[in-house]
């Protein structure tokens, strides 16, 4: 008790002769000469101003200046774009919807449709123009994360070994909407593709939007029903894999195709994606076990070399397609799908980048989405309308093909419509598909606002389709060995 007390007074003296002595040396600089490269009229109006405001009109006004400023801006975006995810993402599964499509849909509540519409000054203050760049690159961090995230989900080595069944639905689950994305595009060309877009790049567009599937949202709805270990579940996850995998190497090349300005600077494009994905496959996956060591990669825990090699890893790889022309998110989901699998090391680096993208930096990319999507575009009958037919044409493309294919190669009615149902997903990767069509100059405000509706309506109706189709599934316990494979 007595060293207690002794230790006290020593603190207390130590605090007070230190605060004396601050006091005193800042009363006496006060009185020293003015450095003579200070402005003249700061030096004098800077008195003034102190002694003519109040304590409250000061703070208040240091508040209001601090308010404006852009980290300021950053972080009350953040704060109102986390929580409003959050709070949507919840009240979607209440109803039987994944919590991403709800996220996605706080993205658009909290752009002009709905936040601007209602309190258009408040807008203006959260989201201005000047702060945009900054909230579009941190959303572009996020969606590199995130698909590198999607690329280590992905199994290339089992889906080697699947039946030829998964890989001729997933293929014809491509083909027929690109097929009837391309037609309608046809039509919608003229007066929805943004001024200046070829018909060409306008159409691959098209036939993207409509091809799609997202993997990661139809793995959880599948978690989220008890699908997982079902024959309908093995093979809807196989056929999205292999789907991913061609999509996104479509979309590449359609993004080199655009870009190019010449016949010649696009067959050097196509090249140059054949070199990386080659240099990928052939040179930096076998030594990656190398790099990051192989004691390290059996460890239960990641340790923070690891880390960093595998991050750079995936920079140099997103560096890589953005040099190239392809985009940045190509490179780093070519990254996650070479990583090495031993001692389910995919999974523990999964599990930071996921959860590290998915709550802070995705909704950033669903808000920044949903900033660009203006559903007031859509004022007259003409343009809802043509809103529901792409919609009808997107699910009669995915389902139909899929569900038709599925059907002719020996599944039942009701699992070949399920498996068109969970293939019809569209989700996070299509607004990621459309915002690259945006910012190529491609897609309008009016068709790429079409377009989000149409990938939002899709998952959205992914549920309540598979309770209409039925949910009665064959285990994949309950089947004969051969057909487990």
């Amino acid at each position: 008790m007595a060293g207690m007390k002794r230790t006290t007074i020593l603190y207390l003296l130590i605090v007070t002769a230190a605060t004396a002595a601050i006091a005193w040396l800042l009363h006496a600089g006060a009185t020293l000469p003015v450095p003579a490269g200070l402005p003249a009229t700061v030096a004098a109006t800077a008195p003034v101003a102190a002694s003519d405001t109040s304590a409250v009109g000061s703070m208040m006004a240091g508040i209001s200046k601090n308010s404006t400023g852009p980290l300021s801006h950053l972080f009350l975006q953040l704060l109102l774009i986390i929580a409003a995810s959050r709070l949507v993402g919840r009240i979607f599964t209440r109803f039987g919807q994944p919590a991403v499509v709800g996220e996605m849909a706080a993205g658009i509540l909290l752009g002009p449709s709905l936040f601007g519409l209602l309190a258009p000054g408040c807008f203006a203050f959260v989201f201005p123009a000047a702060s945009l760049g900054t909230l579009q690159l941190l959303s572009q961090v996020g969606v590199c994360l995130f698909m590198f995230a999607v690329g280590m989900e992905l199994n290339v080595d089992s889906v080697r070994h699947k039946a030829q069944t998964a890989v001729i639905v997933s293929h014809a689950s491509i083909l027929f909407p690109y097929l009837l994305g391309v037609a309608l595009a046809y039509f919608l060309y003229t007066h929805l593709a943004a001024p200046g877009a070829t018909f060409t790049a306008f159409a691959l567009f098209m036939g993207i939007s409509m091809s799609i599937t997202a993997f990661p949202v139809l793995a959880r709805i599948l978690q989220e029903r008890g699908m997982t270990r079902t024959l309908l579940g093995s093979t809807a996850i196989t056929c999205a894999a292999i789907g991913d995998v061609t999509a996104w190497t479509i979309l590449a090349f359609v993004v080199a195709i655009a870009r190019a300005s010449s016949l010649a600077a696009c067959a050097l494009n196509l090249l140059l994606v054949f070199v990386f994905i080659a240099v990928m496959i052939w040179v930096v996956r076998p030594a990656l076990p190398r790099w990051l060591g192989i004691t390290r990669l059996t460890q239960d825990e990641p340790s923070r070399g690891t880390l960093a090699t595998v991050i750079c890893v995936t920079v140099a790889a997103a560096f890589c397609t953005e040099l190239i022309g392809i985009h940045a998110l190509f490179g780093a989901f070519l990254a996650g799908a070479i990583m090495p699998e031993t001692n389910d090391f995919r999974h523990k680096l999964s599990v930071r980048v996921e959860n590290f993208s998915s709550v802070l930096l995705l909704p950033l990319f669903f808000v920044f989405t949903g900033l660009r999507t203006q559903v007031g575009l859509l004022n007259d009958w003409q343009g809802w309308l043509i809103c529901m037919v792409i919609i009808a044409v997107a699910t009669l493309g995915k389902l139909g093909g899929t569900a038709t294919t599925a059907r002719f190669t020996g599944m039942s009615w009701t699992d070949s419509l399920q498996l068109g149902a969970l293939m019809n997903t569209r989700g996070l990767m299509e607004l990621i598909a459309l915002n690259i069509g945006y910012d190529l100059g491609i897609l309008s405000p009016r068709i790429f606002t079409m377009l989000v509706i149409m990938a939002l309506a899709t998952t959205m109706l992914t549920g309540p389709l598979l309770t209409l189709f039925g949910e009665k599934h064959t285990s994949l316990a309950d089947l004969p060995h051969p057909l487990r494979s």
